[in-house]
């Protein structure tokens, strides 16, 4: 006799106003089965979790049509619950990892408090009871020295400790049904590598099921059973995770499938020809200090060290290391966005670390930055005409009529539309967001471009999308790119060159194919190994070769 599921969606459609989000999604999910749910953005993953934690009426949605029964004897429908009768099920028996913890967590609250006020609400405990068990929470995902961190704020901690934070709290009821909504997204592989390996430890333990929603399908071969493929709210295909890698049967899942980066396969760009370096950076260093008082010393951290690299016109450097190790810090202070503290940053033939603020405005005509979130980077408010064409506007005060026929222009160059300068953000999709990113760049007709994990939250055809673009983009107008990203199937894919970054300093760099296939030091061994295998694991006969040393 099969068991029942312990979550079982039949039928289930989602609307928001008249734009159905889901249409008719079905799955089931057992005791200790991960399930996964991929497709790109906009695809209705989730719009389904959270439908399935009745969350998706906040979010401006409803439930059109279909049941979501949660447990596997006497199953209650989630979509019949109204929201007060939901509260007993939420956080309880079914939770939810969001994206980012950052801003999942309260920011004003204590990691103790936080966690204790689920404890009460659905354990009933008192307020000892609940701190003993918060404690108990963090020791359970493996957070060092938990009585420090129960005091201190989110702020507080790295990226990967807030995750672990968002994971004790969604485990904290033993859930029968653990949601992750695309957990691991932000984090570096390393981390991202820790988070994965201490959720199936966690799910083995409880038993619980996880519905695990990526569009990242090296996790979803890293950590998945079966796998729901979406498009546009309709299911394309639903089988076994070594059935859906190894032959799938939808066009759209094998376009997934090939434009999943995969270490080591992806073809080497050749070397760009022997000229003057259009951005050398040489001995850049830079600190913070915090605290400082009669009570508390003040404390110095060294973010970059000594740091020097130079980039080729028409050349990529790909840029790589865990969270913390100093890569947003190099390049803003390269861009001088922030002062450093020593060493010298010559574009395009003059160094720009000594320049006063309108010399410095000038020079930044010749290096522009693509952030990671498109969205905070545009402004609401404006068109897209005004947006992209501001740069342009500033350093060269060019006139209504040359704004227009410009947009124009840089919009064919990022392969959109020329009528769609009338629109505003909002009204375009993420990776379209993240072309008008670069359309904007290239309004000043730039040497060096530096993208800041600029594809790192958008799904693998989105993002493959826009790195094709940005070489295309490169091999015409032989623009420099120095390539920050956590994502080393990426990284090898774009770059021409690799440098790993730790603890703040370059401690390797050199040809894309040397430093993946023959690294020299043992941290970026350490980091490959970490890279997620979009094998299945019982189609692996082994995880990687072992590098060449």
């Amino acid at each position: 006799m099969i068991d029942a599921p312990v979550l079982s969606v039949k039928h289930l459609s989602v609307a928001f106003g008249r734009h159905v989000a889901v249409r008719d999604l079905s799955f089931d999910i057992h005791a200790g089965e991960t399930l996964a749910l991929v497709g790109e953005s906009g695809s209705g993953k989730s719009a389904t979790a959270l439908s399935v934690l009745r969350l998706i009426e906040r979010e401006g949605g409803r439930i059109t049509e279909g049941a979501i029964r949660l447990g596997a004897q006497d199953p209650v429908d989630l979509a019949a619950l109204s929201d007060r009768e939901m509260q007993a099920f939420r956080g309880n028996r079914v939770s939810m990892i969001f994206q980012e913890p950052m801003t999942s967590l309260n920011p004003v609250m204590r990691i103790g408090e936080q966690l204790g006020e689920v404890l009460r609400r659905h354990q009933g405990l008192g307020t000892q009871a609940a701190r003993v068990a918060a404690r108990h929470a963090l020791e359970q995902v493996r957070i060092p020295d938990p009585e420090r961190r129960l005091r201190q704020y989110p702020h507080e901690l790295s990226g990967g400790l807030r995750q672990r934070v968002m994971i004790a709290i969604a485990l904290a009821c033993r859930p029968d049904v653990l949601i992750a909504d695309e957990p691991t997204t932000a984090l570096d592989v390393t981390t991202q590598a820790e988070v994965l390996k201490l959720l199936k430890s966690l799910q083995a333990e409880i038993g619980m099921a996880v519905l695990f929603i990526t569009h990242d399908m090296g996790v979803v071969a890293e950590v998945a059973d079966r796998g729901v493929v979406l498009r546009h709210g309709r299911t394309e295909e639903v089988a076994r995770v070594a059935d859906l890698f190894a032959a799938p049967q939808s066009a759209y899942a094998r376009d997934l499938m090939a434009a999943t980066p995969k270490l080591g396969q992806s073809p080497l760009r050749p070397p760009v020809p022997q000229a003057e370096p259009v951005l050398r950076v040489s001995g850049l260093s830079k600190s913070f200090a915090q605290g400082g008082g009669i009570l508390k010393p003040r404390t110095v951290t060294q973010a970059v060290r000594d740091v020097s690299f130079d980039i080729l016109p028409g050349e990529t450097l790909g840029l790589v290391g865990e969270s913390g190790c100093g890569k947003s810090t190099l390049s803003r202070a390269l861009m001088r966005l922030i002062e450093p503290d020593a060493g010298t940053v010559t574009l395009a033939g003059q160094e720009i670390t000594g320049l006063d603020a309108a010399a410095l405005r000038q020079a930044r005509s010749n290096i522009q930055m693509v952030f990671q979130d498109p969205f905070a980077s545009l402004n609401p408010r404006m068109t897209v005409r005004d947006l992209i064409t501001e740069p342009a506007y500033l350093h060269s005060g060019i006139g209504p009529d040359a704004r227009a026929r410009l947009a124009g222009d840089l919009l064919e160059q990022v392969t959109l539309e020329r009528d769609v300068a009338d629109r505003y953000p909002h009204q375009f999709s993420g990776g379209q967001r993240q072309r008008l990113c670069i359309a904007r760049a290239l309004s000043v007709s730039p040497r060096v471009i530096v993208a800041d994990e600029a594809v790192s939250a958008l799904d693998v055809s989105t993002a493959a999308r826009v790195t094709r673009l940005m070489q295309d983009i490169q091999d015409r107008l032989k623009i420099a790119f120095l390539f920050i990203s956590h994502d080393i199937a990426v990284v090898e894919r774009v770059s021409h060159r690799i440098a790993v970054m730790y603890r703040g300093e370059i401690v390797e760099i050199g040809p894309t194919d040397r430093v993946l296939r023959h690294p020299q030091h043992d941290y970026t061994r350490k980091l490959l190994a970490a890279v997620p295998n979009p094998v299945p694991r019982p189609m692996r006969a082994a995880r990687r070769p072992e590098p060449v040393l």
